[in-house]
């Protein structure tokens, strides 16, 4: 790093300026990367079909590149293992499935209730359109010239849910939002205080940033359980990675695309 005084230029060697931004604030390590993520996957889609592929493999490699950058500063971001871990991470696996097609999905909800309100009061545009209306997400279908790259964008969803989701999620809900809604100065707060209202708070807001909205918040109770019965993040994480690595394979083993 080299500095010039005096209110002059500063130019920091091999350092970015959203690296330098993220480090230097405990919120914004934990929050923007999970922004950029979720911004990510609103791309998705957008520019057609094929669309959905590259912008997850560009949110895969950007949200590893994040975890990469704040990891210094995250230190509640580390890899820990469990029986518990395993055990909540396969009893989720096992819920999520088990749960589906039993209670409307998101969309479902959407377009009963959420729809109707927005048409009378003149905002029908506004209706967001069901994700299930285009193809389902199976790259064996949009690449179907090309097994090789339809297994590529296969692996980079199986590695991207398993290696970098956890991470990112885990961090922005439970060692963010959780502590935050107990108290703004949030890094005071351990991670393994028990709060009721915080606790359900932080468990629908992660369901209801699923599809599968009911699965999504039983899935939240138990990975915040875990945090506060541990009292660290790292069990969660390896908890919620076992989870998406078991959903990923049932996917390419059963052919559930709709889990994806």
């Amino acid at each position: 790093m080299i500095g010039v005084g005096g209110g002059g230029l500063v130019i920091f060697s091999g350092v970015d300026p959203l690296s330098i931004k993220l480090r230097s604030s405990p919120a914004l390590a934990r929050v923007v990367p999970f922004v950029i993520f979720l911004a990510l996957t609103a791309c998705q889609g957008q520019l057609g079909e094929g669309s959905r592929y590259w912008f997850y493999l560009a949110k895969t490699v950007a949200g590893a590149w994040l975890v990469w950058t704040v990891w210094p500063v995250v230190t509640e971001m580390r890899w820990a293992s469990s029986w518990e871990a395993v055990l909540v991470g396969a009893g989720v696996f096992v819920m999520w499935v088990g749960l589906d097609g039993h209670y409307p999905s998101m969309d479902d909800l959407t377009q009963k209730f959420l729809c109707p309100l927005l048409k009378s009061v003149g905002l029908s545009s506004w209706c967001p359109q069901p994700a299930t209306a285009g193809l389902p997400w199976n790259p064996h279908l949009q690449f179907a010239g090309s097994a090789a790259m339809a297994w590529f964008f296969i692996g980079v969803r199986l590695a991207g849910s398993t290696f970098v989701v956890p991470p990112l999620e885990e961090v922005f809900y439970r060692s963010f939002i959780y502590r935050y809604i107990i108290k703004p100065d949030f890094e005071a707060v351990p991670l393994g205080r028990f709060q009721p209202l915080a606790f359900v708070l932080t468990s629908v807001l992660f369901g209801f940033e699923h599809g599968q909205w009911l699965a999504g918040i039983l899935c939240g109770f138990a990975f915040q359980g875990l945090v506060c019965w541990k009292g660290r993040l790292g069990d969660a994480m390896t908890a919620h990675a076992l989870t998406n690595l078991l959903l990923g394979l049932w996917v390419i083993w059963r052919g559930a695309w709709n889990f994806w």
